[in-house]
């Protein structure tokens, strides 16, 4: 639930503010992608998607050599709401994980939920903004 919206709002925010998101079955996506000419992401063996431990948040951050301190404090937020297995290894994890449930079941349609959801991403990128503005100062 949680890669699903933070990606598509990583790519608008930082990556290309034009970009549109197509959502298909996981069985259709590689071709999808190539009939559409789009860059697929957060699915089995493709670049932008979970590697080497890494969701695919992260991978984004990585292959787009983002630095922003707000945005890397927010990738380990996003990393351990997306990855069951490490869910406590943030302690906003489950209420990230807890918002991407509620959003998705209020907006099953992923366009609607993108539309609605990102307040909520925008919202933590400026807690870590705040919070890594502190540690900074320190």
């Amino acid at each position: 639930h949680v890669d699903r919206v933070a990606c598509p709002w990583l790519s608008t925010r930082f990556v290309d503010s034009e970009a549109d998101f197509l959502f298909v079955p996981t069985s259709r996506v590689r071709q999808a992608a190539e009939a559409a000419g789009a860059i697929p992401f957060d699915a089995a063996d493709v670049e932008l998607g979970h590697r080497d431990g890494k969701c695919s948040f992260e991978t984004i951050i990585e292959h787009y050599g983002l630095k922003d301190a707000a945005l890397l404090r927010m990738a380990k937020i996003v990393h351990a709401a997306d990855i069951a297995a490490e869910i406590d290894s943030d302690p906003l994890a489950r209420g990230l994980e807890a918002i991407a449930v509620g959003y998705s079941l209020r907006f099953p349609d992923d366009l609607e939920n993108l539309k609605n959801q990102f307040e909520v991403y925008d919202a933590l990128y400026a807690w870590c903004r705040l919070e890594t503005g502190r540690k900074q100062l320190s």
